[in-house]
C-alpha cells in the first residue's frame, strides 16, 4: 500500500542535498508518495529557536564542516563545502521547486530538485539567477518559461508561505525534515529510520507519552 510523507527542505540546505538521492531511492522501493514542501529556512530557524550559521559558536561551525565531509563520504556524493554563490537568495529557486512539483510527475519534480541541488553544492552555479533555474528546468523536461511564470505567481507565493505555516504546525524546525503520519524525522541521517518505519508499519511515535 502506498504511503505518503511531507518533505520539508530548502535548496539552501546541504543536508537536504545529501539526503535527496537516498530519499528518491526509498520512494521507489516503498512506493512512497512525496509531498514536496520547500520552506523558508531563514525565517523558520529563528522562529523555532535556531541560529543562522554565521551566529553559531565557532565550534559548531567547525563541526558542521566535519559532518559534511563525513556524510559526503557516507553517501558517496560530491559536495563543495563552501560553494562560490552560497548563501544566495533562494526564494525563487525554492518556489520553482514547488512549481515543478505542481506541474509534473513526482519523478520529474524529484529529478529537477536533484539538478538544482547539484547546481548549488557541486557545480557552484548561482541559483538566484532565473536563467540558471530556467536552464535546469528545461534540462529536466519542463517548459521553463511556464514553470518560472508559475513560480512567480501569487498562488505559488501563497503556497510557499503556507509551507512555512504547515512546517510550524508539524513541529518542523530544520531542513530536511520528513513527516510520516505526524512523526517528524529531522535530518538526512534519519532516512534509514524513516524507511524502517515504512517497512514495519508501526504507529507513529509521539512526545505525548
Amino acid at each position: 500500500m502506498s504511503r505518503a510523507i511531507a518533505y520539508y527542505f530548502s535548496l539552501l540546505s546541504p543536508w537536504a542535498y545529501l539526503g535527496h538521492t537516498e530519499l528518491g531511492r526509498i520512494a521507489e522501493r516503498r512506493s512512497l508518495t512525496v509531498d514536496y514542501r520547500p520552506v523558508n529556512l531563514v525565517t523558520l530557524f529563528p522562529e523555532t529557536g535556531g541560529l543562522p550559521l554565521g551566529k553559531r559558536h565557532p565550534s559548531r561551525q567547525a563541526y558542521r564542516l566535519v559532518e559534511m565531509q563525513r556524510w559526503r563520504e557516507a553517501r558517496d556524493l560530491p559536495l563543495v563545502l563552501k560553494p562560490r554563490h552560497w548563501p544566495f537568495d533562494f526564494k525563487l529557486a525554492d518556489r520553482a521547486a514547488l512549481a515543478a512539483a505542481r506541474s509534473g510527475e513526482q519523478a520529474q519534480a524529484h529529478a529537477f530538485i536533484a539538478c538544482a541541488f547539484r547546481a548549488v553544492w557541486v557545480d557552484e552555479r548561482n541559483m538566484a539567477d532565473p536563467a540558471v533555474i530556467g536552464q535546469l528546468l528545461a534540462e529536466s523536461g519542463f517548459d521553463a518559461d511556464a514553470v518560472l511564470s508559475l513560480a512567480r505567481s501569487p498562488g505559488i507565493e501563497e503556497a510557499y508561505a503556507a509551507n512555512y505555516d504547515s512546517a510550524l504546525a508539524d513541529g518542523v524546525y530544520g531542513s530536511p525534515s520528513y513527516v510520516l503520519d505526524g512523526e517528524v524525522f529531522w535530518g538526512q541521517d534519519r532516512l534509514e529510520l524513516l524507511e524502517q518505519a515504512l517497512v514495519s508499519g508501526r504507529a507513529p511515535f509521539s512526545a505525548d507519552v
